[in-house]
């Protein structure tokens, strides 16, 4: 790799960049052609196992391939792929640890922006259809009366 510099700004564009991934992929795949896959989620939950986690498989594949390739040669794909890892590592810490408790933790965090994003989080959640969720973000969401005003 070039510089730090550079590896770091790879890696935060790709940080960044996986919000607006997982914004589009949520509101038109999952709640669109996959909801078969997510469905799940949105349904009470029967085991620790739910088809929507199908999705965290599919997500890593990039990240993985992009590792790969820059520990073989590709010097630029590794802070890619650190990038998206440490997204679906945050991902991971909030929505499946803090917001749905997945994992036990009597932990929880406080402030505005995390009681913000766990209150758009369970608006989404109001609604257990394909249509009609509001809020698809999963690190950022626009203030919670704004969503139950848009909810469809």
């Amino acid at each position: 790799m070039a510089s730090v510099g550079l590896f770091m700004g790879l890696f935060l564009f790709a940080l960044a960049g996986m919000e607006g991934v997982a914004y589009l992929s949520h509101r038109y795949v999952m709640h669109g052609a996959l909801w078969c896959l997510h469905r799940s989620h949105h349904e009470p939950q029967t085991g620790w196992f739910e088809l929507n986690d199908v999705f965290g498989i599919f997500f890593a594949l990039p990240s993985i391939a992009l590792i790969y390739m820059g520990t073989h040669g590709t010097p630029w794909a590794l802070p890619l792929g650190v990038g998206m890892t440490a997204y679906g590592f945050c991902y991971f810490m909030f929505h499946d640890v803090i917001v749905h408790r997945r994992v036990a933790l009597s932990w929880r965090p406080g402030g505005r922006y995390f009681d913000r994003i766990i209150k758009a989080h369970h608006i989404h959640h109001s609604t257990h259809q394909r249509v009609g969720a509001v809020s698809f973000g999963f690190l950022w969401s626009p203030p919670p009366s704004r969503l139950r005003a848009n909810r469809r």
